[in-house]
């Protein structure tokens, strides 16, 4: 992809905090000059390049399918917690929904670059004994299969939010306020929000090396021109 050329991005999971952080980054990015939010409930941004669809089943976006045309990638961070979920359940909130997702898109934009992000821990071989993350890993297997111009599976671990976040709760409150002292001990491990967002838009631009975005990958492409 031409280094020159202004990104068309789709984000999805702009109500949480990590879709937030990616969604700021693409509105202070020069290299970004639209973005597509498709979200269930409202985000609360206004900007020139945003553009917000709201649709409430992921599962079948064809009412949408008009608009998904002409993007150049699609940060795909809407995700969920599996606490007190079982694994049924968690498979069709996880797995399901975003697969009918993808496939939708790739048809509509098979030449677009896919970000997912997954998580650090994240298993593809099916053996882990934490159903998250078989469940994020069988996620990550069948993407790749589907016909984007590339796939890549962000596995960040702790993450600061950025300045001005409005979707942060919980534990995260707690890893902002404890950053600054986890970032002397690991410039790498412990991610920036902006970071991350940067890896994606590098990545969209430049490619990389590995489909597998590890936590240390992200660092390496935050920096990358």
């Amino acid at each position: 992809m031409n280094p020159m050329k202004r990104l068309k991005i789709i984000i999805t999971g702009a109500t949480g905090m990590v879709g937030e952080g990616v969604l700021q980054e693409c509105i202070a990015n020069d290299k970004v000059e639209k973005i597509l939010l498709i979200n269930r409930r409202p985000s609360g941004y206004a900007h020139p390049k945003i553009e917000e669809v709201l649709h409430s089943d992921f599962n079948n976006i064809s009412s949408a399918a008009d608009k998904l045309t002409g993007y150049d990638a699609c940060y795909f961070c809407a995700g969920i917690s599996s606490v007190g979920m079982n694994e049924e359940k968690y498979i069709r909130v996880t797995y399901d929904l975003t697969m009918n997702f993808a496939r939708a898109l790739s048809q509509a934009n098979p030449e677009m670059v896919f970000c997912y992000v997954s998580g650090a821990g994240t298993d593809s071989t099916g053996k882990s004994r934490q159903m998250w993350a078989r469940v994020k890993g069988k996620t990550e297997n069948d993407l790749a299969k589907l016909p984007f111009k590339a796939v890549y599976h962000f596995r960040p671990a702790f993450m600061r939010s950025s300045k001005g976040a409005k979707h942060v709760k919980g534990l995260n409150k707690f890893i902002n306020r404890l950053f600054p002292f986890f970032r002397i001990f690991s410039k790498t491990y412990f991610l920036t929000l902006e970071e991350v967002g940067r890896a994606m838009i590098n990545v969209t631009l430049n490619g990389y090396s590995k489909n597998v975005v590890e936590v240390k990958d992200i660092a390496v492409l935050s920096k990358s021109e």
